[in-house]
């Protein structure tokens, strides 16, 4: 996917309209928790008004039922923004409308505009041609750079672009940046090359398995997708979170692996997932009475010495509930695995989600290659998905 980006556009005196990805976790009282995703912009909205651009940025955020809710207003991300670019940084009372026009039209170059959530309108997610019409209206260019949306053609994502035509829709650097690592990463990697894949549930990670099968040396299994493959070899997973309906498949999938797909040895185990929770160890069956939620010790460093050897390795899914510590060591050891081996020149990426949220846990995010921003975008395109959204701007 050789795609133009921003730095190739024109854009001095131009209304650049950017898809972002604020979709930003607040507390209680609004406050962002993790600002990665808004870190993650700067460049791309940097290289826009530094050049006499006017950057006019877009995103969703939450899941608002079809109209305004004050808990999923941009502010947030706006007053945020204004203090990483040590400028002002205005918002519009909505996204389309008469009000943002004008707003719109008293923007002069080196401005930057942040356009209410998307999602206060149903025709965003429906990609409303209309709805379409009304924001590629506001401008003259168009970029994405919302890697955590890119999967979905929503109207801002996919009905924008289009609307505006060959010629003005390009990527962000942020985009070219996943790109160029997952994309990389899988069509070209430098072996060995390992797949790490945890979570709950082998049915959401079916095709990214049976694609990685195909490209990688060896997938390892955490997680409590673990405990499916536990059953399709007859073993006893006690009270452990597990797809009884999904263990035939399981079966079959690691018979296609011929030994590629690697499945932990030993298990954390205990009665209840709270951090005072008494664990235990246990090798080959769980007892009935008891649940698995980590991998145990032996697998922990079974997997660190195969990612040891790697050149390329791709995570996604924590091998436990990270978030009680008495479950958090099989993630943390794998973390700091990748941590070891990028020091020595190896490519390491976390696929989004979970893995991201553990390894920042681990104060660990800046000592792996690259962190993705998209959790459902990373997966899907794990598992070799076309993003629509992406395939429409304009090729180099």
């Amino acid at each position: 996917m050789a795609k133009k980006t921003v730095t190739s556009l024109a854009v001095n005196g131009k209304k650049v309209l950017v898809r972002v990805d604020f979709n930003v976790p607040l507390d209680e009282k609004l406050n962002i928790t993790d600002d990665r995703r808004i870190v993650a912009a700067l460049p791309t909205i940097r290289n826009i008004i530094d050049r006499g651009g006017i950057a006019i940025l877009m995103s969703h955020l939450g899941r608002p039922k079809g109209g305004p809710e004050p808990k999923y207003s941009l502010k947030p991300a706006a007053e945020h923004l204004a203090k990483l670019l040590g400028k002002p940084v205005k918002l519009a009372p909505d996204c389309i409308g008469e009000a943002v026009r004008n707003m719109v039209a008293t923007l002069k170059p080196g401005d930057v505009l942040v356009l209410e959530n998307t999602r206060f309108h149903k025709g965003e997610e429906k990609n409303d041609a209309e709805f379409a019409s009304q924001l590629a209206a506001l401008g003259d260019l168009y970029v994405n750079d919302a890697f955590g949306t890119a999967h979905r053609q929503h109207a801002s994502t996919y009905g924008v672009p289009e609307k505006l035509g060959p010629g003005r829709r390009v990527i962000g650097m942020l985009i070219e940046k996943e790109l160029k690592f997952l994309g990389d990463s899988l069509d070209h990697p430098h072996r060995p090359f390992i797949a790490i894949l945890g979570g709950a549930k082998v049915s959401d990670k079916i095709a990214v398995i049976e694609n990685l099968l195909s490209k990688a040396d060896y997938v390892l299994i955490g997680g409590a997708m673990a405990y499916t493959f536990f059953l399709s070899q007859g073993k006893k997973v006690g009270k452990s979170l597990c797809e009884k309906d999904k263990a035939p498949l399981a079966g079959s999938l690691l018979q296609k692996a011929g030994g590629k797909l690697i499945l932990p040895t030993d298990t954390v185990v205990a009665r209840e997932m709270t951090d005072q929770a008494q664990t235990r160890v246990v090798v080959g069956d769980i007892p009935d009475d008891m649940e698995g939620f980590d991998i145990g010790p032996a697998t922990a460093q079974h997997y660190a010495k195969l990612i040891s050897a790697a050149r390329t390795v791709v995570w996604n899914g924590p091998m436990g509930v990270f978030e009680k510590k008495p479950f958090q060591n099989g993630t943390r050891v794998v973390a700091e695995a990748m941590a070891g081996i990028t020091s020595h020149g190896a490519t390491t990426i976390i696929g989004g989600g979970d893995s991201a949220a553990a390894i920042e846990e681990f104060g660990l995010a800046d000592k792996v290659s690259h962190v993705s921003t998209g959790g459902g975008a990373s997966l899907e395109f794990l598992e070799g998905k076309g993003f629509a959204c992406i395939d429409l701007l304009d090729n180099v």
